[in-house]
């Protein structure tokens, strides 16, 4: 989970300059991966 968090984490930062047009799906993908992120810090899960 970690790992899609850190792919989505990219992909907003690219959208910055790269995918411009898709500003919006990418905005949403960040929101995603801060929430995947809150949730294992809040449950302390660790990877397998």
């Amino acid at each position: 989970m970690i790992t899609i968090a850190i792919i989505l984490l990219i992909l907003w930062a690219l959208g910055f300059g790269v995918f411009h047009v898709a500003g919006g799906l990418i905005h949403l993908l960040l929101v995603i991966a801060i929430i995947v992120i809150l949730y294992r810090v809040i449950t302390g899960r660790k990877p397998i």
